[in-house]
């Protein structure tokens, strides 16, 4: 049985990777594709559905950006909440959505570049039923521990992992997250073993309290933690070190080549209009641009991320390489 899982799992990643070539022709030639829309789009409400709870960051992010394209477009952007299997629930009820240009997913990166490779099956086709619109945030995760843990950088911890093979625990927010599967490409490349601990609440309680060594926790969370001294930071995600903790190395740093961010974005069912899409994502890029705008995103220790559509489709694929060598050298499914 789990021979027929990795070889699905490894099936469906190569036929992900073959899809990501069809997107990006389809993206580079949607206008002659896909039926015009009316001159006078928008002229009703559009509507915005985000696969997460009410206050987690992903509806944070879609109601600031949602106000802003209001303004710019002239009608009401409504959010709907519809959290539920790690964003699969809204990526199929927006896959199902009549493609008339009133209803987007705001979604994690992960929706398309983990969960095809960590599910058996899902409801949609992530290449043929979504499309890239546009991106709203990006941000890295940085290794934490206890204050008083031993280890004070990604280096004394490497080093800590291969003389007591299995000793030191990570936690997770569940199996398959990038809290999850950063670590696994870090014990992979390391040659490391770590104990993994999925948690399915926050396990920054229990990270404070020293019950577990060290978790990959995003950086806008991160921060108020390692500033209010709760929490000491080993190493962080990003291409590059973090503005608000300079002193800290990145994963890189000390594994060449461990480098990747955590993003958010809008999608819409793949036959919507295209100069629907590439309206929307004007307006989306001219908000990551916008000063105000910048500031209340920067002021969450995030980064405003505007790119094209063809830039989106870039970032998906390249992310779910990753991913999706990692599942498969780790064994990991949800299923």
């Amino acid at each position: 049985m789990q021979m027929t899982k990795r070889a699905f799992v490894l099936n469906a990643a190569i036929a992900r990777i073959a899809g990501f070539t069809a997107v990006l022709l389809a993206l580079t030639n949607a206008a002659h594709a896909q039926t015009a829309v009316p001159s006078d789009w928008p002229n009703k409400p559009i509507k915005i559905i985000v696969g997460f709870p009410p206050g987690t960051a992903p509806d944070v992010f879609a109601r600031i950006y949602s106000d802003y394209v209001s303004k710019k477009l002239g009608v009401p952007v409504l959010i709907d909440n519809k959290p539920g299997a790690s964003g699969n629930l809204s990526s199929d009820l927006v896959a199902k959505s009549p493609a008339d240009g009133y209803t987007f997913l705001y979604s994690l990166s992960t929706a398309f570049t983990i969960n095809p490779y960590i599910y058996a099956k899902l409801p949609f086709d992530p290449d043929k039923d979504l499309v890239p619109v546009a991106t709203t945030m990006r941000q890295g995760l940085v290794m934490i521990t206890n204050p008083k843990y031993p280890a004070n950088n990604m280096k004394e911890l490497v080093a800590a992992a291969k003389a007591k093979p299995g000793a030191i625990s990570h936690a997770s927010y569940g199996a398959g997250s990038p809290s999850h599967l950063i670590v696994e490409w870090l014990k992979d490349e390391a040659k490391i073993e770590m104990l993994h601990v999925p948690y399915r609440t926050n396990p920054t309680i229990d990270l404070v309290g020293g019950q577990v060594d060290t978790l990959m926790e995003p950086v806008s969370t991160a921060y108020p933690l390692i500033a209010g001294g709760r929490a000491k930071a080993l190493g962080y995600s990003g291409v590059a070190r973090h503005p608000s903790l300079p002193n800290v190395p990145t994963l890189a740093e000390t594994v060449p080549g461990l480098s990747v961010m955590s993003w958010h974005g809008i999608w819409a069912p793949a036959a919507t209009p295209a100069n629907v899409l590439n309206r929307f994502n004007a307006v989306m890029v001219e908000a990551s641009k916008d000063a105000d705008m910048q500031k209340r995103i920067k002021d969450l220790n995030v980064e405003p991320l505007g790119v094209s559509r063809l830039e989106m489709t870039a970032m998906v694929k390249r992310d779910a390489d990753i991913f999706s060598r990692i599942v498969k050298a780790r064994n990991i499914t949800v299923d």
